[in-house]
């Protein structure tokens, strides 16, 4: 149930490219996707093993102020923070990302940002240690001995920050449920877990629960819920989205008024493809016998990619209402124009990231550039990187970009270390558990990088608090929907903004 990991949002920076160089991609990779990406970026149940014991979902944490005074990692004047960081080198020219130049900056960009802090006095004296770890996301019992020698073992670790949600679900509860350890990661679910790991987890993401509500209101505000639209949900059948479904969007619908929902549940074991693809063109044909008009996905990516298959081979085009759940409505912009244009091409959904800008400052883009913690970055970053980072790809005639990704690893990476100083200097001089939970509690309207402003409490986990509506666009013909890029040439695709920054709704 977790947000899409580091290899589905390798799509979303595909908005830059021609139709061409995206229809290429796709072409490369569409037969692995699925079955790595799920299990790079799902939220797993399998438990944790030896002497670790398996996490409680169902288990409540404590408030702020019960939390641990242990200062465990803080040795001395350092504070020793654990940064794990994807090896999806070997993936990534199956997973058609191997262009993606940022992704092998990762490690760099961390100690930039650390030795940026440090270089300042770094938190109230203390230097950031950073212990970077190479790990396999698809490894889970390797996550989790992660998770015990972190919480466990040598040398001991104050906090751990994920910038960009490879490192979820059931391993950030290990983290903090079991291990009573600080975690500051981008990669969400729902309530239940920051419940769980309450007061240790803290999502840079937001809260999957919020985004259904949110979804929910609008698609009743816009008329694609209710008003006669016969409605269909798809769901997956692991865990995680029926207990989205049975916990959070059946029950706003209903509290909406809204007439219950035709539900159809679709296999999401990626190493199982013939079950999803057998069961994919049953159920599209279902949807449209009844005449269903709108459909929620409630899925991972390998069953949303074989839903939309069936809808294309169907000729079946409902408005479908995408979101940040399963990172729907930004992988859906790497699929047009190819292979699914007509299934996606002007469909619209709920976000809290800052989709439809520009990679690159205002000053040069002018609209839709960097927000204010993106620059901030960028400036930290171009100071110690004059140069645009090699091995990017390029359509025709296009030039190396000198600019950070506004949606990329590295402004990931810097909002997630920012976020830690900012809270860590707030805790005072005497930095604990418990000090640095109290003062994460506090934290307000903080500029962040995926999502512009992040505010936290005593009982709010999960940073982002406003949302806006965004339409997928093939942009060709070129036209003023879409910002040009920062050479002022056309994109290929793009997010066009609809409704903008609207306070995000709170579940139940």
């Amino acid at each position: 149930m977790a947000r899409g990991g580091p290899a589905l949002r390798a799509w979303r920076r595909m908005r830059r490219r021609s139709p061409l160089v995206q229809a290429a991609s796709v072409v490369v990779v569409l037969a692995v996707v699925g079955a790595v990406v799920y299990a790079v970026s799902s939220s797993k149940p399998a438990p944790a093993t030896g002497s670790t014991s398996p996490v409680k979902l169902a288990a409540s944490g404590v408030g702020v102020d019960q939390a641990s005074t242990s200062a465990r990692g803080v040795v001395g004047n350092t504070i020793n923070v654990a940064f794990p960081v994807s090896n999806l080198s070997a993936l990534a020219g199956n997973l058609g990302f191997a262009g993606d130049a940022e992704f092998s900056q990762q490690a760099r960009a961390i100690h930039i940002f650390v030795n940026a802090i440090n270089r300042q006095g770094g938190i109230n004296g203390r230097k950031i240690n950073p212990i970077i770890t190479d790990f396999d996301p698809t490894n889970e019992a390797g996550m989790l001995a992660l998770c015990k020698q972190w919480t466990q073992g040598s040398p001991p670790v104050f906090a751990v920050l994920d910038g960009v949600g490879s490192y979820t679900g059931d391993d950030e509860l290990c983290v903090t449920q079991q291990g009573h350890t600080p975690f500051i990661g981008e990669g969400s679910t729902v309530t239940e877990y920051t419940q769980a790991g309450a007061p240790y987890l803290w999502w840079l993401g937001p809260d999957q629960a919020d985004i259904l509500a949110t979804l929910v209101s609008w698609g009743k505000t816009s008329g694609l819920l209710g008003a006669g639209h016969k409605v269909g949900i798809v769901a997956g059948d692991d865990q995680g989205d029926q207990i989205a479904l049975d916990d959070y969007l059946l029950p706003d619908i209903a509290a909406a008024g809204l007439p219950a929902p035709m539900i159809e549940t679709i296999p999401s074991n990626a190493s199982d493809t013939a079950s999803v693809d057998a069961a994919a063109p049953i159920i599209v044909e279902r949807l449209k016998a009844a005449g269903v008009q709108s459909v929620i996905p409630l899925m991972p990516f390998n069953s949303f990619f074989a839903y939309l298959s069936q809808e294309t081979s169907q000729n079946y085009y409902p408005k479908l209402l995408l979101s940040d759940y399963q990172s729907t409505i930004d992988v859906s912009l790497g699929l047009i124009p190819f292979p699914f244009e007509k299934a996606l091409n002007g469909q619209e959904g709920v976000t809290t990231l800052t989709l439809g800008g520009v990679d690159g400052p205002v000053s040069v883009v002018g609209s839709g550039g960097y927000d204010q913690g993106v620059q901030s970055c960028f400036n930290t970053w171009h100071a110690a990187n004059p140069d645009p980072i090699p091995g990017q790809t390029l359509s025709a005639g296009e030039r190396p970009s000198p600019y950070i990704e506004e949606q990329g690893p590295i402004s990931g990476w810097c909002g997630a270390i920012e976020l830690f100083a900012t809270a860590a200097r707030m805790a005072g001089p005497h930095l604990d558990r418990r000090t640095f939970v109290e003062a994460m509690s506090r934290v307000q309207n903080f500029p962040g990088t995926w999502s512009p402003l992040l505010t936290y409490g005593s009982n709010r986990y999960a940073g982002p608090s406003q949302y806006q509506v965004v339409e997928i666009h093939n942009n060709v013909p070129p036209s003023s929907l879409c910002d040009e890029t920062w050479e002022h040439m056309a994109q290929g695709t793009c997010w066009v903004v609809e409704q903008s920054w609207k306070p995000l709704l709170t579940s139940g």
